[in-house]
């Protein structure tokens, strides 16, 4: 009688080193759930729900760390959750509020942004063994992060909310950034991992300060806080672009070898 062989197993894990997978799956849901209310056509609560999986995807790699608590597993689960609330979610978002005016072509655009997003991630994670890259290399992403690109993606619609109709829900002119944020996703610009950044000891009182009021505002004037932190970050689009030429000049990038994720981050 031939023994069957078993099935590889989970290992037994803390409830600590599960919490960033929590975070991950909480994640998931609130892409989801953006879904629904698109489906719904409640396009407010569809985009604080996108906006929500940004935040959970943001605490998970960072608890990770801190719990010590990466795992394959949990970097497989991050890319899914990504793809579905960052590529899949915000497009749909898009194309029952607007472009399904478009018909055929409001539907290739909204297939070429989830295409985008996937080869994004899938390149995101083909790098994250690349231990032969210069130290500098970890500040900078290569192309536009999925979670940033569907919150560029959905600006439009957030200026909709707060400025009224328009122009800028116009079809083509939000099936115009959506494909222009999609290309971003894949292009090979060099932009900065904000999860890299280092706040000088004098200045973390006033990191505070400032992140304290981005909170009040985000609470009062929730869609004219985001416009404006697009806005900084499309901003920092051509000084992450000076800052990468420089840095490569004085330590290039070996030869075969690309910088595409922070080194030690096991999920984007």
């Amino acid at each position: 009688m031939i023994e069957r062989e078993r099935p590889p197993r989970l290992r037994d894990q803390s409830i600590n080193r599960l919490i960033p997978n929590m975070l991950t799956v909480m994640a998931l849901c609130a892409g989801l759930t953006s879904m629904l209310y698109a489906l719904q056509a409640r396009w407010e609560p569809a985009v604080i729900a996108i906006v929500a999986a940004g935040v959970l995807d943001g605490l998970d790699g960072r608890i990770a760390r801190l719990l010590n608590g990466q795992s394959k597993f949990g970097a497989e689960l991050d890319s899914l959750a990504d793809f579905i609330s960052f590529g899949v979610a915000p497009a749909l978002l898009l194309y029952q509020w607007q472009l399904v005016e478009l018909k055929g072509l409001g539907w290739a655009v909204t297939l070429a942004f989830a295409v985008c997003c996937a080869l994004r991630l899938a390149r995101f994670n083909t790098k994250l063994d690349n231990t032969d890259l210069p130290a500098w290399t970890s500040r900078f992403f290569v192309g536009v992060p999925a979670p940033a690109g569907a919150g560029l993606a959905l600006i439009p619609v957030m200026a909709t909310f707060e400025l009224g109709p328009g122009y800028l829900d116009h079809p083509l002119f939000v099936g115009g950034v959506e494909l222009l944020v999609a290309l971003l996703m894949v292009s090979r610009l060099p932009t900065y991992s904000i999860k890299r950044i280092r706040i000088p000891h004098r200045h973390v009182m006033a990191a505070l300060l400032v992140f304290g009021l981005l909170a009040a505002t985000l609470v009062s004037i929730p869609w004219i806080t985001l416009l404006a932190v697009g806005a900084v970050y499309i901003g920092s689009m051509p000084l992450a672009v000076v800052a990468h030429r420089r840095f490569s000049a004085q330590q290039p990038v070996p030869s075969g070898a690309e910088a595409d994720a922070p080194r030690d981050t096991p999920v984007e």
